[in-house]
This record gives C-alpha cells, structure tokens and sequence, in this order.
C-alpha cells in the first residue's frame, strides 16, 4: 500500500480542512461540475461513503482559493482518514500514536525506514515493551507506509506532541468507541486539573500527581498544560498493560513526561506513599463499562491507601456520587466511604461534561485528611450545586477556592469566604434521604430575617393604602420560626414520595388550533409572553377524535417549560390542552407535602435561565397551618394584580387615543371645567 492510498478524506473532513460549513463542500462539489477545476472525483468507497483523495482535494482548494485555511495543502494529513492497514481502526491507531511516539524520543525521520529498521528503532526506545513495541511489530509488512503517514502528520502538525493530539482528537470522527467513550469536555479536565495543581501546592515539595484507573491520561495531560513551566513533578500511573493503559504511558512519553508505575493487584487495590495528588474518572477509558458498585468499590480502594498527606479529586456520573435513587448495596458503600471523614467536598457538575453522553450530570469527590481527632458526630462536608452554571473561568477558580479550603480545620473554614459551597454535618448527610448537594446546613438562614421581613410587609401595604388605587386586602403577618418549616426537596423525590406527579404535553398539530373558539391551549409561547401571546385553542371534539391518550389540566396544576429558560405558570381553572415541550406537574390533593401551586411555579420562575435539569430543581414546601391562609392572599393579591394590569391597559388605551386625536386633529383639548355652548365640541369635554 503506497502512502497516496492511504491519505482519504470525506467530505466532513473536507470541510474540516477548509474550515467551512459541510454543505458548503456540496455546493462547492455541484457547481464546479463543469467548470475547468471540477471537485475530485471519489477515490474509494468505505460502507458506501465516499472517500476522497486528500493531496487531490487539497491541490484542489489551493487551486481555486475556495475555503478559509490557505495553508490546506500543508495541513491535509492532519485531516485525513486514519490509513487501512488490515489489522482494524484500533490497532491503525496505536501503530501511528506508537511512531509519534518513537520519532519524539529518536527525532528520526520514519518514512524512509524499513519495517525491520523501525522495530529495531522501536526495541532502542522501549526495550521491556511496556507502551510501543507491540504496536508496532503487529503491523508487519504495512508499517513502512503508516511510518510515511506518520511523518506526513508531524509536517502537518509542526511536532511529534501535535500530531499525537490531533489523532486522539480524531476518534470521535473515526468511530474509536473504546477511545472516546469517557473522553471529558475541556471544561471538566480543565476544572480537575486547575484543582489538583492547587491541592499539590499546599503539600510542599516536587508535586506528585497519580491516576490508578485504567488507561487514564486525558486528567494527567490536563494538570501538564496547567502546570506549565513551574517546578518539576512527578506523574504515577497504574500498570495496566491493556491497549489504553499503554496508549495513556505513550501519551505522556511523547510529551516528554517521564511516569512512574503503580502496582494495582487484580481486586484493585494498590498503595501510594508520601504527598501525593490522586486524579481518577469513572468509568475509566480502560473500563468504559463499569457501574455504580464497581465505581464506588474503585473510590473506596483509592481512599483505604490514603493518608492525611494526600488528596484526591475524582470525577464519576453524579447518579452515583450523590444523587438519589441508588441501589441498597451500592448506596450503603457510598455512606461507609462518607464515615471515613476523607470525603471533604461533594460538587455537582452540570450536564454536558461527558462527550458522549452530554445529558449525563458529572460529579466531584474531593478527598482528603478525615480529622480522626474531630468525633464523628461533629464532622463536617462541603456541598455544592453547580448543575445550573456554566463552567466559565470564573467559576472555575472561585470553586477551586473553595475546594482548597475544604481541606482546613474548622478555623481555616470558618475565615474563607465561600462563593459556591456550604458547609454540612457529615451525619445530616447520611441522615438525608435526597441528593447530597441538596442536604440543608443547621446554620442561620440566608436572606431577609423574619423580623426584617415583617417591617418590609407593614411598609408595602401602607404604601398601597394611600396611593390613591384599591386597596389591598387585610394583611397581618409576624415573624416565624425557618427552622421549623419543611425542608425543600427535589422534583424527583416529591414524585417517588407521591406528592406530585408528572404529565407529559400534547403533541398537537397546528392544523388543529383556531383562535377564537374551543378550550384553552397552553404551551412554551403562553409561558413565555402571558400577557402578549395570541390565544390558541382546540376543540374538544377534535382533540378526543385526533389524541384520544391526550389528557386535559386538572384546577391547580403548574404548566412548565425548559427552554429557552424555565418558566411556570399555574392553571387555575383546568381544562387545558398543554402542548408539547410544555409540560405538567400536578400537587396531589390527598397527600400535598406542603406544595402549593403558586409557591411551585414562584420557584421555577426564580430558577436561573442554565437550569434545565427539572428533575433536580428544589421546591419549598408550606407548613399544613399556612397553606390555607397562603392559598387566599395570593388569589386576592393575584386578583389586584389583574386588576391593576387592567387598569394600566385602559390608561395605556386612552393615552394612545389622545396623543393620535390631537396630533392628527380629530380631537381637542379642553379645560374640563369649562362648559363650551357648541354642541359640536361637548363630546371633547
């Protein structure tokens, strides 16, 4: 196989090349047809997708000046289809991260090497074949071509270290499963290893940094960039001799970082001493299909070996660091690794972190020292919820901030000011019945006090008494007791305890809506512009006859929406037709659990625009002696507030007919004292 068959591209990677849109590329490929530059005819045919020759399609831009890199003719390898060798994607892969890897060590050009001169080459590098020469002998007599590929992707990329990244860039586009399974978004590698290098910093000395997963190095890369050139540290990986754990010891090797091994015995267990930064994702690249117990098993081994010199930042699916339901099992280890005390922060993430499954929600464990000498009831845990926010740089930071203090005693904590976190009692904890992040502190209570609340209420109703409008209804309040209302609890443990369920919207066609007649429609454009958006309507007849399993609201269910950003009203008077992507949550009349329809709808309008996660939003619950009473202020507050929008629309009417009368000349303005004899003018005054 000649180097020329092996360079293939399609057409996604063409519009990669140029930097262009992928219709962009068929456009192009249409009407040049008969011109004197017509696209590259196809090459080869792969599942019956058309491949292209890349040196031609690069010849091709250059020729035309079509698409945005002018420097696409150096640049086609580096887009190129990975060459066929016969021995599968995989094994393609591994034999040319193997060559990067041997042309960084020798800086030897490989192209022009034999097979047997390139393993000879490949034994010099890694006598003990412990990441390279395997790779490399299983390619047999195709290895001189993927040599000549590989140098073709260092001219392409600049360097050995380059090109290496840019193939593991590519298996996503190349279908590598088994390599991009748990490949992590920047954002999250960027977070770990931001908080790594700050842990490493308070325990003095070179840093250590380890990963004992399997395969893993996109964390160990992570904390190499942030980093940087400061002092010299040390990397520790497990002595996994599987295709990702030798790909991860290639990968560290190319970029000139020398790495240690760490010797994990068949039940997983292995032991690290002295200051030592521990980073670990599960599922690993090595074990994309590990579930909750065997994730949680991995965690307790990485914590059993730790003592108060190390720490430790993990990143796991957060069904299974802290969210709630978990299986019994697995749900009393995750409580026994909470007892040790070396759980010192639990961050929920938000969705979008893990590349191939973005509506998966990510979490952290930050471990450290367990304070033996704190007794168990008095120890504490950080706690954050971040599933609405955006890792933005910021954020990030602030975080990491607050991470590192996690780490102190209680006087450390007690003098840092915490932007994300809150500070929980271990047991209340292991107490909680819900999500980790979502446990409540015993402290004081955020925002206005009762009596600061009591002072603000007594002000606004007199205000309204003498502003001249109607008045309000009779209102008296007095100050409460916070700790003894109900603890706010998520959506998706009010509808396991029964207290609220959930209904999915009508998938209507448009046909179906009139505007004038038929019950009420409700969807995203009735919750976004309550006030502005054209009544829609269905008829009954029509909406039994066309969706017979569509159902109708009941009196008092909250209409929601997620997107573009939460948003919740509540349907007083029931019968509508609720359309898809809106949806339903309905308070059960028998067993309410404190919920009320308006104190629901409040919070989801409250929430940020990020917030899309309606299974995790927290809503407060009204003590069964208020709810009553609650219930009836807000409708007759709810009536003024109608009639007052009422009102400001007849004032904006009459503002409008004046300011148009005058200016135009159908009307004048008179003094309404003055009674003008002129029957003509009297309908002026």
């Amino acid at each position: 196989m000649n180097e020329a068959a092996a360079l293939r591209m399609t057409l996604s990677d063409v519009a990669a090349l140029a930097q262009v849109q992928r219709p962009v590329v068929s456009m192009w490929r249409k009407r040049s047809a008969g011109s004197p530059h017509p696209f590259p005819e196809p090459a080869a045919l792969d599942g019956g997708r058309e491949l292209f020759d890349a040196d031609q399609v690069a010849g091709w831009l250059d020729a035309t000046g079509r698409g945005n890199n002018p420097e696409a003719v150096n640049d086609a390898a580096a887009f190129a289809r990975m060459p066929a060798t016969g021995s599968g994607p995989g094994n393609t892969l591994d034999a040319l991260t193997a060559l990067l890897t041997v042309k960084a060590m020798t800086g030897k050009a490989l192209g022009s090497l034999t097979p047997d001169e390139l393993l000879d080459l490949a034994d010099e590098c890694d006598p003990d074949d412990l990441f390279l020469y395997s790779e490399l002998e299983i390619q047999g007599p195709a290895l001189a071509s993927t040599a000549a590929f590989a140098d073709r992707l260092v001219d392409s990329a600049y360097n050995a270290p380059a090109a290496f990244e840019q193939l593991l860039a590519a298996r996503f586009r190349a279908g590598l499963r088994e390599h991009s399974d748990t490949a992590l978004a920047g954002s999250a590698v960027g977070l770990i290893a931001a908080a790594a290098v700050e842990l490493a910093a308070t325990l003095g000395g070179n840093p250590v940094f380890a990963d004992s997963t399997r395969g893993g190095s996109d964390l160990l890369m992570g904390v190499v960039h942030t980093s940087g050139e400061s002092a010299p540290f040390t990397f520790l990986t497990a002595d996994d001799d599987g295709g990702a754990g030798r790909l991860a010891r290639r990968r560290l090797r190319v970029h000139g970082v020398d790495s240690g091994q760490i010797r994990v015995d068949p039940g997983g267990e292995f032991a690290v001493r002295g200051p030592v930064v521990h980073v670990a994702q599960y599922p690993s690249p090595g074990a994309p299909g590990m579930d909750a117990l065997q994730i949680l098993s991995a965690v307790e081994h990485l914590a059993l070996q730790m003592d108060d010199q190390q720490r430790a930042v993990i990143i796991a699916p957060a069904r299974v660091l802290c969210d709630m339901p978990l299986a019994a099992v697995a749900a009393g280890l995750r409580s026994g690794l909470l007892r040790t005390g070396r759980v010192r922060a639990v961050v929920r993430l938000p969705q979008g972190l893990l590349r191939s499954k973005p509506r998966e929600a990510q979490a952290l464990w930050v471990l450290g020292p367990s304070f033996a000498e704190v007794p168990i009831a008095e120890r504490w845990t950080m706690v954050a919820d971040l599933s609405a926010r955006d890792l933005t740089e910021d954020v990030g930071q602030d975080l990491v901030s607050d991470i590192v203090a996690s780490m102190g005693d209680r006087a450390t904590i007690r003098a840092h000011s915490f932007r994300f976190a809150r500070l929980v009692q271990t047991r209340v904890l292991l107490a909680g019945k819900g999500s980790l992040v979502a446990a409540q502190s015993r402290g004081p209570a955020r925002g206005v006090g009762g009596a600061e609340a009591v002072l603000r209420v007594e002000e606004l109703v007199r205000l309204l008494h003498t502003g001249g409008s109607a008045k309000p209804a009779a209102l008296a309040v007095r100050a409460g007791d916070p700790q003894a209302s109900a603890k706010p609890a998520t959506v998706r443990e009010l509808i396991a305890a029964g207290n609220l369920s959930y209904i999915k919207g009508n998938r209507l066609e448009d046909a179906v809506l009139k505007q004038t007649e038929g019950t009420q429609v409700l969807g995203p454009d009735e919750l976004l512009n309550p006030h502005g958006a054209q009544p829609r309507h269905i008829s009954l007849l029509d909406f039994a006859a066309n969706y017979p399993a569509g159902r109708l609201t009941e009196p008092g269910d909250v209409v929601f929406c997620t997107s573009p950003h939460p948003v919740a009203t509540v349907d007083a008077h029931g019968g509508s037709a609720v359309v898809f992507p809106a949806r339903v949550l309905r308070i059960d009349a028998g067993d309410p659990g404190g919920l009320l329809s308006d104190v629901v709808a409040a919070d989801i309008n409250s929430l940020p625009a990020a917030d899309k996660s309606w299974r995790q939003w927290r809503l407060r619950r009204t003590p069964d002696a208020q709810r009553r009473n609650l219930s009836q202020t807000l409708a007759a507050l709810q009536h003024e507030q109608r009639e007052a929008r009422e009102r400001l629309r007849r004032l904006e009417e009459l503002a409008t007919l004046i300011t148009d009368g005058v200016a135009g000349g159908s009307l004048t303005l008179t003094d309404p004292s003055t009674k003008l004899a002129d029957p003509q003018t009297e309908g002026t005054r």
